[in-house]
């Protein structure tokens, strides 16, 4: 006679069957710390905008000639129904922006009473790089960027600058728009 298997050893037993069919588990693989932020480029160059300083993306949206401003600064447009500033960053720089006008995005900062919108070249999105590729002293930077660029990161074929927002809106001559 046969004797009945309790529902203990049911488990036990398929428990085993488990163990002995189960694949291995992966081997371990270091994790690299990364660093994100908003890609985008500006009279040639890749940069990269830390993404606590970016609150928004936007397309060019229309927008309202101010006189009597800076050149840089673009006019004024409605979005949502707050009136954002807009600056030609290219223009601020010296420059001129490239590109289509389609190619050209909008990334919004919002710092405690600031709020203005940068126009830059294009946008690359958001960009993971390994901390192992970064630099914090890019030496051969050349006027007029440097004083805005708080690092890099080199990779093979490219180079991301760390645009410094906060330095940027701490410069007397960017928050100053009124002609003189």
């Amino acid at each position: 006679m046969q004797s009945k298997k309790t529902p203990y050893l049911a488990l036990v037993e398929m428990a085993s069957r488990a163990k002995t069919q189960a694949a291995g588990l992966p081997g371990r693989q270091e994790v690299k710390p990364y660093w994100s932020g908003v890609g985008f480029s500006l009279l040639g160059h890749r940069f990269v905008a830390p993404m606590d300083d970016v609150a928004e993306l936007l397309e060019v949206p229309q927008h309202t000639f101010i006189p009597g401003v800076q050149p840089w600064v673009r006019g004024v447009a409605n979005v949502r129904g707050r009136l954002l500033p807009l600056f030609d960053l290219a223009a601020f720089f010296g420059g001129h922006l490239r590109g289509t006008r389609q190619q050209r995005r909008v990334l919004v900062i919002e710092r405690g009473k600031v709020y203005a919108g940068l126009i830059v070249d294009e946008l690359h999105g958001m960009q993971h790089l390994a901390l192992e590729y970064a630099d914090h002293a890019p030496g051969d930077l050349m006027e007029p960027f440097a004083p805005m660029v708080n690092g890099q990161f080199k990779l093979q074929q490219d180079r991301w600058l760390v645009f410094d927002m906060h330095a940027l809106l701490n410069d007397f001559q960017f928050m100053d728009v009124a002609v003189h």
